[in-house]
Formats: C-alpha cells, sequence, structure tokens
C-alpha cells in the first residue's frame, strides 16, 4: 500500500452514482482535509456543464479537457472526488496516483442502476447507444487497474462507506490525519 501523509491526497474513483461527490465531502470532514470535485472544477474552469461539453464537443474532446484539468490540478492533502470517466487517461490517474492513494467505491451493476443515473443530463461520458450495463463493463477492469483499495460499499450508507474507507488506510498503516 502507498502511505497517504497529511500532505498526500485520498482520490475516489468509481462509476457514476456511487456516491464518490458526497463520501468525498463527508470522508474531507472525517479526516480534516480539504476537498476537490473534479467534475465542479472541469466546469468551473470551462464555464459549462458537463453535458453541455458533452453535447457541443464529444465524447474525444471531453475526455482532453478532463485530462488537461486533471493534470493541471495542484493540490495536497485533499479528498478528491473524480468524475466516472477519469480511468480514461492513464496520463491523469498516474497524476492523481502520484500525489496520493486510490480509493475504489465498488456496487455490482444491478445497484447501481436500481439508483438511477441521469445518464442524459448529468454529463456522464457514454457513447450513443451504449448502455449503461455494457459502460459498467468497460470501466471495471480500469478502476481495479487503478485503485490502491476496494471497497465494497453494498450495503453501507455514505457515513458507513466513510467509515470503512477510514479503517481499510489506518489497516494499512496509512495517516489521514
Amino acid at each position: 500500500m502507498i502511505p497517504v501523509p497529511v500532505d498526500h491526497n485520498i482520490v475516489l474513483i468509481g462509476m457514476p452514482g456511487v456516491g464518490k461527490s458526497t463520501v468525498g465531502v463527508l470522508l474531507a470532514k472525517a479526516v480534516s482535509r480539504g476537498f476537490v470535485d473534479t467534475d465542479v472544477y472541469i466546469q468551473a474552469g470551462e464555464r459549462l456543464l458537463l453535458q453541455d461539453i458533452l453535447d457541443a464537443e464529444g465524447i474525444a474532446a471531453f475526455r482532453a479537457i478532463e485530462e488537461r484539468r486533471i493534470l493541471a490540478l495542484k493540490c495536497s492533502g485533499h479528498v478528491i472526488a473524480t468524475g466516472g470517466s477519469v480511468v480514461y487517461s492513464d496520463a491523469a490517474m498516474r497524476h492523481l496516483k502520484r500525489g496520493g492513494v486510490v480509493v475504489y467505491l465498488k456496487l455490482p451493476l444491478a445497484l447501481q442502476m436500481a439508483h438511477g443515473t441521469n445518464l442524459d443530463s448529468r454529463g456522464v461520458v457514454i457513447e450513443p447507444g451504449q448502455s449503461f450495463a455494457a459502460l459498467f463493463s468497460e470501466r471495471q477492469p480500469l478502476y481495479a487497474r487503478y485503485a490502491d483499495i476496494t471497497l465494497d460499499c453494498v450495503g453501507l450508507n455514505h457515513e458507513q462507506t466513510v467509515s470503512r474507507i477510514m479503517e481499510k488506510l489506518d489497516s494499512a498503516g496509512e495517516r489521514t490525519r
């Protein structure tokens, strides 16, 4: 495991709708760290909603923008909630891993679909006609590849997820404070 000194980041990855942003805010409070939501960071930098970028520029352009913005992200000692598509960029993921530990929040497809995902409006990077199930299958190996810690979130609410992340970091000898 990669040690997480106070000046390193805790980076959350996973599918859209798994709770990265909500868990990220709660985790940041619990461990007294700053918080960055990369979707908000991209929207603020581009002055457009994610869905508007996708609609106007297309998926390839969105991925290039996401990579450029992530590579420009300079923070330490933060919790970072990423967009679900960040794992398509090896350069972005290497950048995030250099400064911290990557935690994959994992739920099975059936639970993800039960949560609903608003694919048409929330800026999810998905090919036209691609199903959420196909997107899920495509991304799972990428999340697994980059994860330092994988947390099965089945049956956990957001607060329990935060507690489990902290337990996993502590049991690995990693400092969160």
